[in-house]
């Protein structure tokens, strides 16, 4: 009988390499959930596409393993916010979390709402919050503000896609936006109740897409624990051959699929992709994401980024 105390080491479940969209909890920032999720994916290789502000919730794609080499193709996208805006007082952080200011009476309409929130649509210079992740000399703009360093931070040009008020009531607004990456929700506010001379800020945010990740495919924390626990995390994630989702993709034979991953150049026939497109995924025969190719003649590409075979 074997009376020796050692025992098999613990299999580690890992991820699979695709895309996980997590449902963000409020107080939680984007590095907490990024940490959290290398524990629950099993690996280092974990990245966010676009942070959220701690208070804020909803969509955050995180890249799990080889995908985080797609991180140019996929992070700057168009992006989705519902928000409640509440009038009355500004705060530091543009949002409820930082100190607030002077009270001022709030006596608005929807009309008088809309009228300072028309000036914001389009193409726009938005300044951003101090406390932001703006880097200024190199350093991010919050952590001179903790320091009582003056914060001056340069306009950015920006697009608001969609700024629509969805509802008020006396001294709170909710608003839909849909924007372009770089946007900051907080500044909007901020903006807005300097128009209205009364003073806003953000009370509650929520990102309900990003690029084409939606809200109706994130997981909450607990469910993508729970999913490892029963050796299901696979089902959470979004595989490579499916990324970047707004790329076109060609399946090619095995033999042309070698060659792509020893940086080989590859013809793709007409008719089998989108005209103009400058990015394409090769696919192998079994549907494996091979490489994305960017185009350097007609229906000749080149592959920019290869995926190994781990």
């Amino acid at each position: 009988m074997n009376t020796s105390n050692s025992r098999s080491p613990k299999m580690v479940q890992c991820a699979p390499d695709g895309v996980i969209v997590v449902n963000k909890p409020a107080g939680w920032t984007s590095h907490d959930v990024v940490a959290r999720m290398r524990g629950i994916a099993g690996t280092k290789r974990v990245g966010h596409l676009g942070t959220l502000d701690p208070i804020a919730t909803g969509v955050l794609p995180l890249m799990i393993g080889q995908a985080t080499r797609l991180a140019r193709f996929l992070e700057n996208s168009t992006k989705t916010y519902e928000a409640v805006v509440r009038f009355g007082f500004a705060t530091s952080t543009y949002d409820k979390a930082g100190e607030p200011g002077p009270e001022s009476e709030v006596s608005l309409t929807p009309e008088l709402l809309e009228q300072h929130l028309a000036p914001m649509r389009g193409e726009i210079d938005q300044v951003p919050p101090p406390v932001s992740a703006k880097k200024i000399g190199g350093v991010p703009a919050y952590k001179l503000v903790r320091a009582n360093v003056p914060v001056d931070l340069a306009p950015v040009r920006i697009t608001i896609e969609e700024l629509e008020l969805k509802g008020f009531d006396v001294d709170r607004a909710k608003i839909n936006v849909r924007c372009t990456t770089g946007t900051y929700i907080r500044s909007i506010a901020h903006e807005w109740g300097k128009a209205l001379g009364c003073g806003a800020h953000i009370e509650e945010l929520s990102r309900t897409s990003s690029g084409a990740f939606t809200l109706e495919q994130a997981w909450t924390l607990e469910a993508l624990q729970a999913l490892k626990d029963e050796g299901r995390l696979a089902e959470a994630v979004l595989p490579l051959a499916t990324l970047p989702p707004t790329l076109p993709s060609v399946t090619l034979d095995e033999a042309t699929a070698r060659q792509i991953r020893q940086g080989r150049d590859f013809h793709v026939s007409p008719f089998r992709q989108s005209p103009g497109s400058e990015f394409i995924r090769a696919l192998s025969p079994d549907g494996e994401l091979v490489a994305i190719g960017e185009a350097i003649l007609p229906h000749m590409y080149h592959p920019t980024v290869v995926m190994t075979t781990e």
